[in-house]
């Protein structure tokens, strides 16, 4: 009898909450890093599992900004150093030193849906941010890669510009590793 009251009141909190989640309508959210004195946000639904840094097997014959593979929970991934590879894309300039790993790097796996098992280092995580931690944004210039989504300000006037992990996972540069 108690089980059906627990889960009588379990359905009539995730009704309420499916009914405000309606109403007040989806909110976008996003994964703020920073990589290479550069800051983006990456779309939460695309995004996957973050991890420190573990061992790295370098692959050959690679482009530079491709690091090598790493076992990430039973799975092998190739680890992509996100600055490099946006500076070498896109010619967006990037401050820190490539491939360089410090105590706050951290991989970022792609969300499994995008079927590429692959992983982005970044400098540091910047926590979470949704519509209402921006004060506007702008559309990508002119020739700015494909994946690159709006360019948002924040309240205290830094940029982040938005990838769109889906669509850099499907982005031919990105899929061709080899030099």
């Amino acid at each position: 009898m108690a089980n059906r009251e627990a889960l009588r009141e379990l359905q009539t909190r995730l009704a309420s909450r499916l009914q405000t989640a309606r109403e007040e309508g989806v909110v976008a959210s996003w994964l703020a890093v920073k990589a290479g004195g550069a800051q983006f946000i990456f779309p939460l639904a695309q995004s996957g599992e973050i991890f420190p840094l573990a061992a790295l097997q370098p692959v050959p014959y690679a482009q530079p900004w491709f690091m090598g593979v790493t076992n990430l929970r039973g799975g092998l991934h190739g680890v992509v150093d996100l600055a490099q590879l946006v500076s070498s894309i896109s010619g967006m300039p990037h401050v820190a030193q490539a491939g360089k790993v410090t105590a706050d790097s951290r991989v970022i796996t792609l969300n499994a849906v995008l079927e590429v098992n692959c992983a982005l280092l970044v400098d540091s995580l910047a926590g979470l941010r949704n519509l209402a931690s921006f004060s506007g944004s702008v559309g990508p210039d002119a020739g700015s890669p494909e994946f690159f989504g709006n360019r948002y300000s924040d309240l205290e006037g830094g940029v982040w510009q938005e990838i769109d992990l889906r669509s850099l996972s499907q982005f031919p540069g990105f899929l061709n590793i080899n030099a």
